[in-house]
């Protein structure tokens, strides 16, 4: 889910945006005076957040109090050994202040000790702002996949109905194929009756819109539950478009056929916003 947060606190501001992802992917840039914190922060954020894209901006604001130091002791060996090798080599000209302000390894930025305390504060609360703009982003996508779940729902209710009128057609029309081939050559009731059973029977889909129909009062009591929900969502809709492929295949009614390409439409609507449900 999409949302941004953030926060400042004395010298420090934390920024966190999040988009859509499938899983959790995040991405922290810090100064390198704060680089040993973002471990922790990491750790943070995947137990704030199972999904999205997360990128976290930290940055020092203001007189972050920094000086320089040079390391006197380190620029005096340095001098005295180019001066040998000067004076060994007989290169002309001299050493001089140019040369050893080439090696930046005698200079150190030094900063006070940063309030690490005032930096979480300032974490925190770019989280928690985060986590309210996702919470309700949330609630306008659950709703919408409720109504999707009922589409369906009422959906598989309209294939349930419709089963009788396909058994009975099945039975119609194995009569006339049957009066077609014989051409009025008698022909035994009893076996008929078995062949028409046999047929019906590998055409039936009613366990298929039980299973349909169980599912989606899952999908519904997950929905509701408010918990980390989108990958068990996400393997629920893997089951029912199974189903429903399954439906439709073993089916052959057209009408039958018709509903399941509708049905299998609102599915994978419903399957794409889930992967912005956390």
């Amino acid at each position: 889910m999409t949302g941004f947060g953030a926060s400042e606190k004395n010298i420090f501001r934390v920024e966190i945006r999040s988009l859509n992802h499938r899983f959790a992917d995040i991405s922290m840039k810090l100064p390198p005076l704060l680089s040993k914190h973002e471990i922790p922060m990491r750790k943070m954020l995947k137990e704030k957040f199972a999904r999205g894209k997360i990128d976290v901006s930290v940055s020092i604001i203001g007189d972050s109090k920094a000086g320089f130091k040079l390391n006197a002791e380190l620029a005096k060996e340095i001098y005295k050994r180019l001066e040998a090798l000067r004076s060994e080599l007989s290169i002309p000209g001299a050493v001089d202040i140019q040369t050893l302000l080439n090696y930046r390894e005698l200079f150190t930025v030094e900063r006070q000790e940063c309030d690490s305390g005032l930096l979480y504060a300032a974490f925190k609360e770019a989280m928690e702002q985060l986590e309210k703009l996702r919470s309700e982003e949330g609630k306008i996508i659950s709703e919408d996949i409720s109504n999707m779940a009922g589409k369906v729902e009422s959906l598989n209710k309209d294939l349930i109905s419709l089963i009788p009128d396909v058994i009975s057609d099945y039975k119609i029309k194995f009569h006339e194929r049957l009066r077609e081939i014989l051409n009025g050559v008698g022909y035994d009731k009893d076996r008929m009756l078995q062949e028409v059973a046999i047929i019906i029977e590998k055409s039936d889909i009613t366990e298929e819109l039980t299973r349909i129909d169980t599912h989606i009062k899952q999908f519904r009591k997950i929905l509701k539950s408010g918990d980390i929900i989108g990958k068990q969502l996400d393997f629920l809709l893997q089951e029912l478009n199974r189903e429903a492929n399954t439906a439709a295949s073993k089916a052959g009614d057209y009408r039958i056929a018709n509903i399941i390409i509708e049905m299998k439409s609102e599915i994978e609507k419903m399957r794409e916003q889930v992967q912005n449900i956390q």
